[in-house]
């Protein structure tokens, strides 16, 4: 691809409909819920910097792609009581309602729909939070590019002005994302992840970025 990402099946929305139709399937066979993106750091990161922004809880927040909806768990869990999460796959609404449901957290809502193109009543969030979403947009194997700037102008009109977008990425380097979504949003800050070392080298496999969406 022209940023040096292969085009991928992880780019298609057919991967993701047969990925959770399986999990789907093993949430009712045996009650797993399947996997955390990023691991349950990923999620304590990201709840604990709202918590230090004192984000009001009742704070509209949005889950971009939420797959089987375990950071939307954990988000009720820690007193949020406006979550809203999507992902453009049927399935995975399917599992992330039954998971609310074994959680007795019926007040999340959660619906189908695609970030790229989304209905208008998905709008004036405080809070758009992205943990591997824009990362898979990127891997699209017909015509990534557009999709991402897409993403960055359907975040722009959902997000209140002044919001916040947490991104966690692990395609993506800071300065990169930077140049992604710079037209309309400020950074605010780099969240610290875990640092690994390979080769002799040090680096961070993972960029967790807080932007904040000009007004």
């Amino acid at each position: 691809g022209e940023d040096g990402f292969e085009p991928s099946a992880l780019g298609t929305k057919e991967h993701w409909d047969t990925a959770y139709k399986c999990e789907l399937q093993h949430f009712e066979d045996n009650g797993d819920v399947g996997e955390i993106w990023f691991g349950e750091e990923s999620m304590s990161r990201l709840i604990g910097w709202l918590e230090k922004q004192k984000i009001p809880l009742d704070s509209c927040i949005l889950d971009v792609g939420t797959g089987n909806g375990l950071l939307l768990v954990e988000l009720a869990k820690s007193g949020y009581t406006n979550l809203v999460g999507i992902d453009y796959s049927p399935s995975a609404i399917q599992l992330s309602k039954k998971i609310m449901e074994k959680e007795g957290l019926p007040q999340v809502k959660l619906q189908v729909e695609d970030i790229l193109n989304p209905s208008d009543e998905l709008s004036g969030f405080h809070v758009c939070i992205d943990k591997g979403t824009f990362d898979a947009i990127s891997l699209n194997p017909d015509n990534a590019a557009e999709k991402r700037k897409h993403y960055v102008k359907s975040l722009h009109r959902i997000l209140r002005p002044g919001g916040f977008f947490l991104i966690t990425s692990c395609n993506w380097t800071r300065e990169e994302l930077l140049n992604e979504f710079g037209e309309g949003f400020l950074l605010l800050e780099e969240l610290p992840t875990s640092v690994f070392c390979f080769g002799g080298k040090t680096g961070n496999n993972v960029t967790v970025l807080v932007f904040q969406r000009k007004i």
